[in-house]
């Protein structure tokens, strides 16, 4: 059997989301024809059977499943190492770190100061995003490095460097009774009548199912607390970010969250390397 082309590869996903061979050709810019005779050669270089096509459009095999999964890892890489390439030409460029919005922020200030006091470190560049995303920016490139959170974030396939371990506080409407507690217990906030927890995303993009409020977003989690429609647990440094209306509140028996950098195992960089190290002698202070 031929190698798979990149190119297949990308007319297959973009059928695999669509589940519509029309909506794909339009997506991908071509005509429908061409779409559809490349499937059915890729499934006959392949030997099995890709899709189940009905009137309505398309379902996905159990073998296309395992495609689609594969396919999106592959064009992945591929374009990481387009963007790393280019990126390498460069050798003024700042290494991009990717960390959640308003989590860490204390470590990654220290970081920062870490980087900038030493006059070999390439200099960084900040990208801030939303919960989860940051495997996705390491997969595809757009980031050397992360700051992410065990046991939440997807660190499966990168290499990481454990950086501090801490508690989890409940991020509370600053009128609710539960707010004057020192302490909580999971018990406690579990099933708070009229304030249930909020609702994020898996790291396959489904909710949990739940009364809470699906969220996606830092902001929209604010105010939703704010308005007095949700509480959150989360990492304690976690919680720079809280608005006037928000009280933070221990919740004692809570997973320990550990903070860790993380970078792609094939990196061979020696700029993040030394960030790696610079980030290594800040362990124990989340």
């Amino acid at each position: 059997m031929h190698d798979l082309e990149t190119r297949e590869l990308r007319y297959f996903v973009a059928v695999a989301e669509e589940l519509h061979f029309g909506r794909a050709a339009d997506r991908l810019g071509i005509a429908q024809p061409p779409l559809s005779r490349a499937i059915r050669r890729l499934e006959q270089r392949l030997g099995v059977r890709l899709f189940d096509r009905n009137r309505r459009g398309a379902a996905l095999t159990d073998a296309g499943e395992v495609l689609l999964r594969e396919a999106r890892a592959v064009l992945d890489a591929v374009g990481a190492a387009a963007r790393r390439t280019r990126r390498a030409a460069d050798p003024s460029r700042p290494l991009v770190l990717a960390t959640k919005a308003g989590a860490s922020h204390a470590l990654l200030q220290r970081l920062l100061d870490a980087v900038a006091a030493d006059p070999g470190a390439a200099p960084v560049e900040v990208l801030l995003c939303e919960v989860g995303e940051q495997a996705g920016l390491l997969r595809d490139g757009r980031a050397d490095a992360a700051l992410m959170h065990r046991p939440y974030d997807d660190l499966a396939g990168f290499d990481t460097e454990d950086l501090c371990v801490e508690g989890q506080v409940a991020i509370l409407p600053a009128a609710h009774p539960l707010a004057a507690r020192e302490r909580l217990a999971l018990a406690d906030v579990q099933n708070v009548p009229g304030l249930p927890i909020a609702r994020w995303p898996r790291l396959d993009g489904t909710y949990p199912d739940g009364p809470g409020p699906e969220v996606r977003t830092q902001s929209q989690l604010a105010q939703l607390v704010a308005l007095g429609r949700t509480l959150l647990v989360i990492p304690a440094s976690s919680r720079a970010w809280q608005w006037p209306e928000h009280v933070a509140v221990p919740v004692v028996d809570a997973p320990r969250v550990t903070t860790v950098i993380a970078w792609p195992p094939s990196s061979r960089s020696r700029a993040v390397a030394s960030l790696v190290r610079s980030a290594a002698g800040l362990r124990g202070e989340p």
